[in-house]
């Protein structure tokens, strides 16, 4: 008995350390990358700062200045789907690098041009513009290698220290930002980010990641591109997650951006004020971190979810009725910890319901729904202090996003487990003497079912429409035949010969479980009749 206790207790003392808030840094790569995601990160708000303020010194016009944070923001929203695709497509570690290679070039333009003294504000858009794209591009690709650097039960505290290292950034980039504009010039603020975003590309070059190439090949973007929407939009679980992140962000997007003129509006707020409390956020989201492994043990998702909206919903609150800083900085505080908790909370649901040759689309378009709230969040709440006041907006983007919480909560209710991802190879792939070379491949499956149980079959093939586009499918249809009620056909539409056979390799244990429960229904002597055929007007 002592000897199995001991082996119990040390059972529990290696889960506790698996699940330990520090645990992905045992893996020296993640050290490596996650050092790697903090310069980069440092430097998107180091050039965040230097643009802006640079912006100002080149003209007046309130407008060109504001056209900074979208020009900065904007390919975020409109490469998001594009990028996910090539990271999916491509390998991971070039295309990871060469993003960092584009930020460093462009940088290098930056202060190149400022040295010169030939930038503009037309031109200061057009670079600004550049860097944005690369750290659109790069966001996909890092969002995807992080689940192949740790175990599923290490992911969850890999991605809260990736919020760690967001938040430690948005401290550390503006100080240091501020700090060599003020001595020396935005010039070398550019340059910094040129030769740190090159010694980030050195770092990366340096991870001995093995590239294995698809055996079918690369997939076309565009049609990479289709298919990345079409898992989306027949996940349930994945339209959960983006209405809820679109949530949280659209009503605290209020707050973020109307705290300039939130700190201005404290008892002898100023810019220094605006700092603290950028900075209060930050260490309220890098303290909830090491508490995050025990609430997901404690709370559902959902749960957490609700939690942390109504958190942030009361800082907001507190936020918009007081004028004293002393109380303003505490409640940004628990806003940090608010946030990192429902973000991470989200982003580890995210991945846990994307396999890894989708993963990167699927983050992909989880960003850009943040983007997207963000930028339509700033707007309207914007626009509402502009028609009453900031107390006033501030209030009611917090009475608006716990609402809206609890109504999403509501409506779309966790499904508990996400189904089985685990590849599997048990179905067998379809083999064709003449492959065709071009066409597309329709495939008809018959079924004989007991006619009495047709309501349950159909309802059962509604999953399986979903499943065949999530894989890639063009259409899907379910035939019944007039005459005789039990004879079902089922009608899946691929693009190519090729891309049918993508189907069967993107085969999950929840995919084969389904494929049994159809079986099940089906009467026949033998097994349902499969017929392949490609679609010569599709030539």
């Amino acid at each position: 008995m002592p000897e199995q206790r001991r082996h119990l207790a040390q059972t529990s003392a290696d889960q506790d350390d698996e699940l330990s808030p520090l645990a992905p840094f045992r893996s020296p790569v993640f050290r490596m990358l996650w050092t790697t995601w903090l310069m980069a990160n440092i430097c998107l708000w180091m050039s965040d700062v230097a643009a802006a303020w640079m912006m100002t010194s080149l003209t007046t016009t309130p407008l060109w200045v504001a056209l900074v944070q979208t020009a900065a923001s904007l390919p975020m929203f409109l490469l998001g789907l594009p990028s996910g695709a090539f990271a999916d497509i491509l390998d991971r570690r070039r295309y990871f690098l060469m993003t960092q290679v584009w930020i460093a070039f462009v940088a290098s333009l930056l202060s190149l041009t400022v040295f010169l003294d030939l930038l503009s504000p037309g031109l200061l858009l057009v670079l600004v513009f550049a860097n944005g794209i690369g750290l659109a591009m790069r966001w996909p690709v890092f969002s995807a290698i992080v689940p192949e650097l740790v175990s599923r039960a290490q992911l969850p505290a890999a991605l809260a220290l990736n919020g760690v290292s967001m938040n430690a950034s948005r401290i550390i980039g503006p100080l240091l930002a501020g700090a060599i504009i003020a001595s020396v010039g935005s010039a070398w603020v550019f340059l910094l980010n040129a030769v740190l975003s090159l010694i980030a590309a050195v770092l990366i070059s340096r991870w001995k990641r093995e590239h294995r190439p698809h055996h079918l090949g690369r997939e076309r973007l565009v049609s990479a591109m289709r298919i990345g929407l079409q898992y989306v939009s027949q996940s349930v679980h994945l339209k959960g997650v983006l209405l809820r992140i679109g949530i949280f962000f659209f009503t605290s997007t209020g707050l973020l951006a109307l705290l300039p003129l939130v700190a201005r509006g404290l008892r002898g707020g100023g810019a220094g004020t605006f700092t603290l409390l950028l900075a209060c956020m930050g260490a309220g989201a890098i303290a909830a971190t090491g508490f995050l492994p025990r609430l997901r043990r404690q709370l559902s998702r959902d749960v957490l979810i609700m939690s942390g909206a109504s958190l942030q919903s009361f800082t907001m609150v507190v936020i918009a009725v007081t004028p004293h800083t002393w109380v303003v900085a505490p409640a940004m505080l628990c806003s940090g910890a608010a946030w990192i908790t429902t973000a991470n909370t989200l982003s580890v649901s995210a991945q846990m319901g994307l396999p890894d040759w989708v993963r990167a689309r699927g983050m992909s378009m989880y960003q850009m729904a943040i983007m997207g709230a963000s930028a339509s969040g700033a707007a309207v709440w914007g626009q509402v202090a502009t028609l009453s006041s900031v107390s006033i907006s501030v209030a009611l983007a917090a009475v608006t996003g716990v609402l809206a919480m609890a109504l999403a909560n509501r409506l779309m209710p966790g499904q508990g487990m996400v189904e089985d991802l685990t590849p599997s190879s048990l179905l067998q792939v379809p083999q064709a003497d003449a492959p065709p070379a071009q066409g597309h491949v329709m495939v008809m499956v018959e079924y004989q079912i007991d006619p009495a149980r047709a309501v349950e079959f159909r309802a059962l093939m509604r999953e399986s429409r979903g499943s065949r586009l999530r894989h890639g499918a063009l259409s899907w249809e379910l035939l019944q035949d007039i005459n005789e009620p039990g004879r079902f056909v089922e009608m899946i539409e691929d693009e190519s010969w090729t891309d049918h056979l993508r189907r069967f390799d993107r085969m999950t244990g929840a995919d084969v479980a389904l494929h049994d429960r159809k079986l099940a229904f089906h009467i026949g002597a033998s097994p349902p009749k499969v017929t392949r055929s490609v679609m010569a007007s599709t030539f």
